[in-house]
């Protein structure tokens, strides 16, 4: 639990710094991103429960998330490798597993592992999102390093559970199946 609080801090640390480098320069963020989630279940996609608008920096990106019917607590959130929300069969039991299609982490160098989104694991390994007393996940997120133009053709995915950052207990952070996604627009949509 302590990584965690560690890691949480960090991650508010780099948020804080991103925003007060914002509020400094003249310039807004040049390009934003809006994505609509949708309840995902073994049975299909649901009905919407909002949105998240991602934000470019000069440092990296920030997931604005305005969500609502979300469990109270800690969720993992992360970008996977396709653009699909679907169910899908897993491969282990033949059940259906909610937003199966979207494939796993987003890793396209090949890193093999999950970990924290600020180092070197997972290039889709997000900060987890945080959903308060009344169901709502509002607080950003930030992701050093990634770039606007890299999530087109993708899926944003909230899971049942938080996130460890870490593959050990139990693979990819230790969260549940998916609970929301979205699949993320071209640039320009």
């Amino acid at each position: 639990m302590k990584r965690f609080s560690c890691y949480t801090s960090l991650g508010s640390l780099a948020l804080g710094l991103s925003i007060a480098a914002s509020a400094q320069d003249p310039q807004p963020p040049s390009r934003q991103l809006s994505i609509p989630i949708h309840a995902v279940s073994k049975e299909g996609i649901g009905d919407s429960i909002g949105r998240i608008v991602v934000t470019e920096f000069p440092g990296g990106l920030e997931f604005r998330p305005a969500l609502t019917g979300l469990q109270h607590g800690l969720h993992g959130f992360h970008v996977h490798e396709n653009p699909d929300c679907s169910p899908g069969r897993a491969p282990e039991s033949g059940g259906m597993v909610p937003a199966k299609a979207a494939g796993g982490h987003w890793d396209p160098a090949n890193a093999a592992h999950h970990d924290a989104p600020w180092e070197d694991g997972h290039y889709g390994d997000l900060p987890a999102l945080y959903a308060d007393r009344d169901n709502v996940a509002e607080h950003p997120v930030f992701k050093p390093n990634m770039k606007l133009e890299d999530l087109p053709g993708h899926a944003l995915i909230v899971h049942h559970g938080s996130d460890n950052y870490k593959d050990d207990p139990v693979p990819s952070g230790g969260g549940g199946p998916a609970m929301a996604c979205g699949v993320i627009p071209p640039l320009g949509n």
